[in-house]
């Protein structure tokens, strides 16, 4: 039986991992098809910059979330006197620690869909009297749906697993800031804790089985659609 403890780390997991998701795809489609179908000076730069976090150590993700973002970062400064917002000490710093994290995998799935869209179908399109918007949300975007679902649950699940960067930009506050990696830190370090944080470790693995499980069974379904074999 789960204690109160668990399951609000669970909740608070889920809720940063699908928070942290939701927010960052709509630029996640953006940036990819800006490296697919742009071409403009400093674009290799801007290509190495997004996939940074990728090979950056999550600690020094965290650090430079809080000399950003922080309250006292100088864009966390700005937004908290003008808005009264802050990430820090805050599930929201949680979930934008874990979309930057989680961000370079997203960007990649869906660039590699974007990569494989047939061009020619797009310019068909446009002499058929479409605009570029309406070919991008009516060819391009369904056209790309299995790589988009991809990246949105590999995301998803590496939200979930996200540490590194959490605890350094909002320290580990139960109830707050404390998701399923962070309450296992803290299980693990209490005397007689162990089976506890073996199960929450078990959850853990089970969370991240299911999300890519589902991501197979959706990226199928895509395909399906599509008349994809």
């Amino acid at each position: 039986m789960l204690s109160a403890y668990e399951w609000e780390a669970i909740y608070l997991s889920l809720k940063v991992s699908g928070v942290a998701v939701a927010f960052s795809l709509p630029l996640g489609i953006l940036v990819a098809w800006i490296l697919v179908r742009c071409n403009f000076p400093g674009k290799t730069l801007l290509d190495s910059i997004i996939h940074l976090p990728l090979v950056l150590p999550p600690v020094v993700v965290g650090y430079l979330l809080l000399i950003s973002m922080g309250k006292r970062g100088f864009i966390g400064e700005w937004l908290y006197d003008w808005f009264g917002f802050s990430f820090t000490f805050s599930w929201r710093g949680a979930a934008l620690a874990s979309a930057v994290v989680a961000f370079p995998l997203m960007v990649r799935a869906i660039r590699l869909a974007l990569e494989a869209v047939d061009r020619k179908l797009e310019q068909a399109a446009r002499t058929l009297g479409a605009t570029p918007l309406m070919v991008f949300f009516t060819i391009t975007i369904p056209l790309s749906l299995p790589g988009i679902i991809v990246g949105t649950v590999l995301a998803f699940a590496r939200s979930l697993g996200e540490f590194g960067a959490t605890i350094t930009f909002v320290s580990n506050i139960p109830g707050e800031t404390q998701t399923i990696p962070l309450a296992m830190y803290t299980l693990i370090e209490t005397p007689g804790a162990e089976v506890d944080a073996a199960r929450l470790c078990i959850i853990a693995i089970i969370l991240a089985l299911v999300s890519l499980l589902i991501s197979e069974w959706l990226t199928r379904w895509g395909k399906k659609r599509l008349g994809v074999a």
